[in-house]
């Protein structure tokens, strides 16, 4: 959202407007602390022009501090103090901008970390420890977000064998600004849902969400419309993200300014990112290069869990195709490699060409002149004209909603090759039945075809 937002920047040429940005942008800069005597790369700036992969760790931070964030999340004495991490994301955009990549990393994950170095002083390496503790014991033993972040992002290199140099911090608070500064978000709700923790009440169908609502939308665990776990929360934040990115996209930064400028401000202003981000020229640059983004290219899903052997109700571990998922990010590939708009091969798995690769295809349809395999034209969000395919194990493949109905009926995502509940939208892993995402196609045109 920063950095769509830093397109206000092209749309005014006021060098007021410029000092005040980039003197907001500074400020919310976080150094890294660099871990293992490594070189200080963490520190230096990206360069958006350098036809390079960018990495990303986004942490959406629980916090009770200040009036805002307790407005969001309450006020209960055993919160005071909070620095929990219980949204944290990998987003990967390709060195040709032609698509991003968005990984959740259940805060209930168990995993084993490095040691790390904090503002004040060293943790040891930790065994069998949740995910979401890193970040809080990091704030607790260095006493700032430096350490926390950094921590952290130490741990997910581990973990994943990436090297993500840059991160993103945002709480509850600053993403009701966010929302509130686009106007809000409409959200396509697939199930009647109820919460009382967070007061929400939404029927089946389209709602206008404003920042506060939009937040507990993405924090809610408990009611109806949820089964009560953080695993298929996480499948709501990835499609809040995505309308969060396609809302923004459609503001048009020649007409609407003034209202870009309070988005880029509210953004700024609410974002903490590490020193590698934090200048005024690299991310409106970064912006400009992903201004005519197809926000059908926006792909996300859950690392690969399975059942914690020695907690199965409360906590999960990374399965064993975990590494091929962060295979492909660690080669820079799109996480969706088959095309979502050809015909539906004989097994039920859409077939086509490598996405996001060098072959010039540009609408995920694995041909450069929009149509799939079985010649059927597809329109610019991806999906095909010609309304369904079947394939010859008699599934067919309806590219409205990129799903695939198998001949028991049974409804795959056709990027996953997950399952598909048909009356929440929510995808599973058909090996260990976890979530996966939320099939926001399939929910928008099933249950609001007319969202936007």
């Amino acid at each position: 959202m920063v950095l769509v937002a830093a397109l206000t920047f092209v749309g005014t040429a006021a060098a007021a407007v410029w000092t005040d940005m980039s003197g907001t942008v500074k400020s919310q800069g976080v150094k890294s602390i660099v871990q293992d005597g490594k070189d200080d790369t963490e520190n230096t700036l990206i360069d958006p022009y350098a036809n390079e992969p960018i990495d990303i760790l986004l942490i959406g931070q629980d916090t009770r501090e200040g009036s805002g964030n307790t407005a969001v999340g309450g006020a209960a004495d055993d919160t005071q103090g909070l620095h929990n991490s219980d949204t944290t994301m990998v987003l990967q955009i390709a060195a040709d901008r032609s698509y991003i990549n968005l990984v959740s990393i259940p805060r209930d994950s168990m995993v084993d970390v490095p040691s790390c170095t904090t503002s004040n002083g060293e943790i040891a390496a930790q065994y069998y420890v949740r995910f979401n503790s890193i970040f809080a014991n990091a704030y607790a033993t260095g006493g700032d977000l430096a350490s926390a972040a950094s921590c952290t992002l130490s741990a997910v290199n581990s973990l994943t064998g990436m090297d993500i140099k840059n991160f993103m911090v945002v709480d509850f608070a600053g993403l009701v600004k966010m929302i509130d500064a686009i106007g809000g978000v409409d959200i396509c709700v697939p199930v009647d849902t109820q919460d009382d923790t967070t007061q929400l009440d939404l029927k089946r169908g389209i709602h206008h969400l404003d920042g506060t609502q939009a937040t507990q939308y993405a924090r809610m665990r408990k009611g109806t419309g949820t089964d009560g776990s953080d695993i298929m929360r996480t499948t709501r934040q990835q499609y809040l993200i995505k309308r969060l990115v396609k809302t923004a996209l459609s503001k048009n930064y020649f007409t609407q300014t003034s209202q870009l400028y309070q988005l880029a401000k509210a953004a700024i202003q609410s974002v903490q990112m590490s020193e590698s981000l934090a200048d005024v020229t690299a991310l409106a640059g970064l912006a400009m290069s992903l201004k005519d983004f197809d926000t059908s290219r926006l792909y996300s899903q859950t690392v690969p869990i399975e059942a914690d052997p020695l907690n199965p109700q409360a906590t999960v571990v990374w399965a064993s195709t975990a590494d091929a998922m962060w295979a492909k990010l660690r080669e820079h590939k799109s996480l969706v490699e088959t095309s979502t708009s050809s015909s539906s091969s004989s097994d039920g798995s859409s077939s086509g060409s490598t996405d996001g690769s060098s072959d010039g295809s540009s609408d995920g349809s694995g041909t450069s002149d929009g149509t799939d395999s079985s010649g059927s034209s597809s329109s610019s969000d991806g999906s095909s004209t010609s309304g369904t395919d079947s394939g010859t194990d008699g599934s067919t493949y309806d590219a409205a909603t990129n799903t695939i109905t198998k001949a028991d009926g049974t409804l795959i995502d056709a990027d996953t090759n997950g399952i598909i509940d048909p009356e929440t939208g929510a995808i599973t892993d058909p090996d260990t039945g976890q979530f996966m995402g939320l099939a926001n196609r399939y929910i928008e045109v099933t249950y609001c075809p007319g969202i936007s």
